[in-house]
């Protein structure tokens, strides 16, 4: 960790080193070309920098945080202002006694310290050299915390829906192991099928959906027609009709988030005394999105008491987090049929 910390030390300073280099190089040579005196340019370019350089990180790490981000706006001008001072003063004493007695040669004009013109020039020149570095150093930082931003917003989704499709699966076995155990009670020979399919779905949420964000729509309904033939054992009068309507070979969708549309179907049928009636339609609408249907007969009782489920709040907080609002989910009652309906976008790659 120690380590980490240290190199993305070196390339931050590494980065600073470069821009200040790059910033010296251009002026050197840009006054060099205008005065015909590389020499003059250099010594005066190395007095500027190692005051440019000091009032620009003076600036950003103490008067800004204190001050600026403060709002205490009248006390960072006033530390500003003098700062500048102090940097005219230096200035002005390191060209006169280390470079040249004439302190502003590039005004074609003789001019004394103190002069309101040379302050000025000097003040306005520090302030665009703050300016352009500040500047680029904020947009960095900006940019900087914008992608830590983002990469913090994506972990956090990731927990989310794995937390969300790790509760799902516990719900479902939970439901299907009760299926077993009424069978076992009734010492039925159903139990060895019951168990091989169980198996199988097992190694379906176990081994191929971990750590993926999309399976195939193919396996989603392999895994629900598995399902289908659990329950239908537990069942005796069930019918069961799968209808897909379009080409869904390429189509991928989040790993688990029909079947708790599917459990929900024989929650609301299964406890009637006549046969229950499941209808499933899959298409691809024009729009080219994802249209998934549950029809399943249902028969209100008032009587009946049950425990509010999780799977359907699951998936639609596991919507809203892979789609936000670009998907839809409805529920209704319609001729003594309940009604689930959930279209999503359409997704052929991962």
């Amino acid at each position: 960790m120690g380590k980490f910390k240290e190199m993305k030390f070196d390339i931050k300073l590494q980065n600073h080193l470069w821009f200040w280099g790059g910033y010296f190089i251009l002026n050197f040579l840009r006054w060099g070309a205008y005065f015909e005196d590389y020499l003059y340019s250099f010594k005066s370019n190395l007095v500027e920098f190692s005051l440019h350089i000091p009032l620009v990180y003076f600036n950003l790490f103490f008067l800004v945080p204190k001050y600026v981000l403060k709002s205490k706006y009248t006390q960072y001008a006033l530390y500003l202002v003098l700062s500048l001072f102090v940097v005219y003063l230096l200035k002005t004493s390191l060209t006169y006694y280390l470079i040249s007695e004439d302190i502003w040669p590039e005004a074609n004009n003789e001019y004394h310290p103190f002069d309101i013109n040379h302050i000025i020039a000097v003040c306005i020149g520090e302030l665009y050299v703050l300016a352009m570095a500040s500047s680029v150093y904020l947009t960095l930082t900006w940019l900087k915390e914008r992608e830590r931003n983002r990469e913090l917003r994506e972990n956090q989704l990731k927990i989310k829906l794995k937390y969300l499709k790790n509760q799902m699966q516990p719900h479902f076995f939970f439901n299907t192991l009760n299926n077993l155990y009424a069978l076992s009670l009734e010492s039925s020979n159903k139990v060895p099928d019951v168990i091989l399919k169980l198996s199988g779905l097992m190694e379906y949420v176990l081994y191929d959906i971990q750590n993926t964000k999309w399976v195939p729509l193919i396996k989603e309904i392999d895994y629900i027609q598995n399902y289908i033939e659990i329950e239908k054992l537990r069942f005796k009068n069930v019918e069961v009709s799968f209808n897909i309507e379009s080409n869904i070979d390429v189509v991928l969708v989040p790993p688990l988030i029909y079947i708790s549309l599917i459990e929900n179907a024989f929650k609301h049928g299964g406890y009637q005394n006549e046969n229950l009636k499941i209808k499933i339609n899959c298409s691809i609408t024009p729009d080219q999105k994802l249209d998934f249907e549950i029809l399943n007969n249902f028969v209100f009782s008032p009587n009946l008491k049950e425990k509010k489920g999780i799977g359907l709040q699951n998936t639609k907080k596991r919507l809203r987090l892979l789609f936000k609002d670009d998907f839809v989910f409805e529920q209704k009652i319609k001729f003594n049929f309940f009604i689930i309906r959930l279209q999503i976008p359409i997704t052929n790659e991962d």
